[in-house]
């Protein structure tokens, strides 16, 4: 195996040597071999922007180096030979819009070659740099175009500035196409070597950071198995039992069995589970536009296709969260104030709220700005879905839960969900109160607001011609910011979810029974709303389809941002009064509470992976459905396990410690060393499962 590796490097070291040679056929010919003829007769004074400019000693190094390169291949040197080797070239299929050939990358880093040495005067070496060239296709095509521009990967030595090759690649388009081009076709940006900057104080305390986390976890994991009988674990130290991994994961993946409550919503945890499931599949299709496919055309055609709905209204994932979140927020609120008598602890609601989300955002905001950059090693390592630099100016917005109006620069763009979730949330108590002292009065006039609410989006976008659909591209980026993030804009399915909480709150206990010709028209109407929202854009999808107006595009979204979160109330309605049938068993499974719990950590984690897969990329892609499932699959697999271990270093142990300081002030919980590590949708099943049990032993 060895041999033949060895004679297949010696035969492409000897077509490069034929290739160089220019008085042989240029067949054999590649961009790389061209810029190599180039580079046998240049001066000084062809890598400076201006022949006035004296020469500096930046300048003096890149020119003896090229030097270097020169008299290599013209010795055929391996080194300099791998230096043309991994250049790219136009990439094939251009008419399938593939647009990049990245080279080699890792060939042109790995280039470490020196110079003198054990030389008493010092030794260097010359070392590769891979950057992105972008040729000016479209302009020398006639077509005003940036997008139609090709970036080709190239390989020079590391002491080469842009700017320096910037000016050898502009000649060089001269020698091949008698075309002058005066703009820039280095980006500076993109190139890479294989060193890296040192760690600064933030990287470090980042590390250190989850060094001692894991370490706690380990200690006290450790304790738990040799010190400790199994059968003694609620004798556990406090701290012991918030940090053991054992003791968490035993809760984390613990089955609650109460099927006979009415207080306890089963199917919420499977709703929640599918729709983490289509966010995350939701951004695999999103990001894979990045992806350098050499059938980027595909996508396009993709667009038409019926399946292409399921990702492109992805968004009404987030609608059930919020959903969900108002449900939850207002049914278990009320019960809360009925026990204590009208009364609410706003303050400590609030401080409760954030001391569980907070932590794991912001172990999430220093690992994706400072973690992620030294995982990535690829051309693509700063082409991702966002810029984590945000970070450096924005982070405090996202820990305040304001960065969706604060700015437009957001540190983890997908945390604007947050940023509304808990802009709701503090307005909760208003809605609480008012519904606890006037009832019906209150639900009404909740109505009434959402109503005003709907009717100021539909004013809005068809005033400032708004519009989110993909084709409308030139205004879909603002509209996003507008009307997607602006949580007056946005919280509708929430203010939804909280009034059908109210119902079930009035009507709890209480069973409803209902004609099958009423049931089943529930669920045809139900179904029909959700298949309308999904695909009644599919007409306007095809790219020789009808144009879609603006009264239309604003009355579908409009609509529903209502109509979805309605269907859901039905949804959640028939699987508690026992309509659900096979929907029920499916959401209502017990196999979905391990992942409910997980949920939140998934939802923070899931683009640290998919970033840091598509930034990693080496090599061209291809698109199709079934790649993407086998990159969705694989993607989410690994954000379960990255949540699992972020819950347990942090999720779990913070929220025990939250629990363990305020527990005290909670009239809900009885020891706080109980509840250690323990999320807070398990600690409501086990708080309802209780009540359950307790009234039932009253009545009998």
């Amino acid at each position: 195996m060895v041999k033949h590796i060895m004679l297949l490097h010696l035969l492409c070291g000897l077509m490069l040597i034929v290739a160089v040679d220019s008085s042989k056929p240029l067949s054999l010919q590649t961009l790389g071999v061209a810029f190599s003829q180039l580079i046998q007769n240049i001066s000084m004074h062809d890598l400076l922007e201006s022949k006035e400019v004296l020469p500096n000693a930046e300048d003096t190094q890149c020119f003896n180096e090229i030097n270097l390169l020169t008299a290599g291949l013209s010795n055929a040197s391996l080194w300099s030979l791998r230096m043309i080797d991994a250049w790219g070239n136009i990439p094939s299929g251009i008419l399938y819009l593939n647009r990049m050939d990245i080279g080699n990358y890792r060939e042109c880093i790995k280039i470490d070659h020196a110079i003198n040495p054990g030389s008493s005067v010092g030794s260097r070496s010359v070392k590769g740099k891979h950057c992105f060239a972008e040729f000016p296709v479209g302009k020398l095509l006639g077509i005003p175009l940036g997008a139609a521009n090709i970036r080709i990967g190239i390989c020079v030595p590391s002491s080469c500035k842009a700017t320096h090759m910037d000016q050898l690649l502009k000649q060089l388009l001269q020698q091949l196409l008698n075309e002058t081009y005066t703009e820039q076709i280095i980006l500076p940006s993109s190139c890479r070597v294989a060193e890296r900057e040192p760690y600064d104080s933030l990287t470090i305390f980042t590390i250190v950071l989850l060094s001692v986390l894991g370490a706690l976890v380990l200690l006290a994991t450790l304790y738990d198995y040799l010190l400790q009988p199994a059968a003694a674990e609620n004798n556990l130290p406090a701290l012991v039992h918030i940090w053991s991994m054992r003791g968490t994961s035993r809760r984390l993946f613990h089955i609650s069995q109460c099927t006979s409550n009415p207080n306890v919503i089963h199917c919420l945890n499977g709703m929640r589970c599918m729709s983490l499931i289509w966010v995350v599949f939701g951004h695999e299709y999103m990001v894979a536009v990045l992806l350098p496919n050499v059938n980027q055309i595909t996508i396009a055609n993709w667009m038409q296709s019926p399946f292409a709905n399921f990702a492109l209204h992805g968004p009404f994932s987030v609608d059930t969260f919020f959903f969900l979140s108002g449900l939850l927020v207002v049914m278990l609120g009320l019960r809360a104030m009925l026990k204590a008598k009208g009364k609410l602890n706003i303050p400590l609601m609030y401080l409760h709220r954030y001391l569980r989300l907070t932590p794991a955002l912001g172990m999430a905001i220093l690992v994706y700005w400072k973690i992620l950059p030294l995982l990535l090693d690829g051309p693509l390592a700063d082409d991702g879905f966002e810029d984590h630099n945000h970070c450096k100016r924005t982070w405090f917005w996202t820990l305040l839960f304001m960065q969706n109006y604060a700015t437009m620069d957001i540190c983890l763009a997908h945390s604007w969900y947050l940023g509304v979730d808990m802009q709701m949330y503090i307005l909760s108590p208003l809605l609480l109160l008012a519904l606890y002292k006037w009832g019906k009065r209150a639900f009404y006039g909740a109505t009434v607001v959402l109503l005003l609410l709907t009717t100021w989006l539909f004013a809005a976008m068809m005033v400032f011609k708004y519009s989110t659909f993909y084709k409308n591209f030139e205004v879909m980026e603002i509209s996003q910011r507008r009307l997607y993030f602006n949580t007056h804009f946005h919280c509708m399915p929430w203010i939804i979810g909280a009034l059908f909480g109210y119902v079930l709150h009035v009507n709890r206990g209480k069973t409803f029974k209902l004609q099958r010709l009423v049931v089943w028209a529930g669920w045809l109407l139900a179904l029909a709303i959700i298949f309308t929202c999904i695909f009644a854009m599919q007409p306007y999808n095809k790219w020789s389809g009808p144009e879609l107006t603006q009264l239309e595009d604003t009355l579908y979204y409009t609509l529903t941002r209502i109509a979805w979160p309605l269907a859901l109330c039905w949804i959640v309605f028939a699987c508690m009064q026992g309509y659900g049938g096979m929907a029920n068993s499916f959401l209502s499974s017990a196999l979905w509470q391990p992942l409910s719990r997980l949920s939140y950590s998934a939802y923070v984690w899931h683009l640290f992976i998919q970033e840091l897969n598509i930034r990693r990329t080496q090599t061209n892609t291809y698109f199709s459905d079934y790649e993407m499932m086998l990159k969705f699959w694989s993607d989410f697999g690994f954000t379960l396990l990255l949540a699992y271990v972020m819950f347990l270093l942090v999720e779990a142990p913070f929220g025990a410690l939250e629990a363990l300081i305020l527990g005290s002030r909670s009239s809900q919980t009885n020891s706080a060393t109980k509840a250690a590590t323990v999320p807070e949708t398990y600690k409501k099943t086990q708080l309802e499962c209780t009540e359950h049990k307790e009234s039932v032993e009253k009545s009998t």
